[in-house]
């Protein structure tokens, strides 16, 4: 199966770009940068792995996108706080993070099934 196929990565692709078009005015350049960094981190981390040859490989590139996904979800919170973004936007980020790194937590788990030690 092609990573694009995947519906965590799918997910995360859309998630990357919301975050980028609701920063994209932001003149604050290193919030903007970081928030927008550890966003777009999500699907590239899993393409990568999904583009690995073993289990083991897949299920660290997919760890990365889950400390990935957790730092962005820090960030919003953030974001929300210092009146970047709505309460609305945020339970809504948020939100989606936290299915994000639910099914990315699933998958790792599949694969480290099939990891033979």
């Amino acid at each position: 199966m092609k990573y694009e196929q995947l519906e965590v990565w799918q997910r995360s692709f859309k998630l990357s770009i919301k975050i980028y078009r609701l920063f994209t005015n932001s003149r604050d350049y290193g919030f903007k940068d970081q928030i927008c960094r550890s966003s777009i981190s999500v699907p590239s981390n899993i393409a990568e792995g999904m583009e690995r040859c073993s289990d083991k490989e897949k299920a660290r590139f997919l760890s990365i996108a889950k400390g990935s996904v957790r730092e962005l979800k820090t960030q919003v919170m953030i974001a929300k706080e210092i009146d970047y973004i709505s309460g609305d936007e945020c339970s809504s980020l948020s939100n989606e993070c936290e299915q994000i790194s639910k099914m990315l937590g699933s998958f790792i788990r599949t694969l480290r099934t099939n990891i033979e030690y």
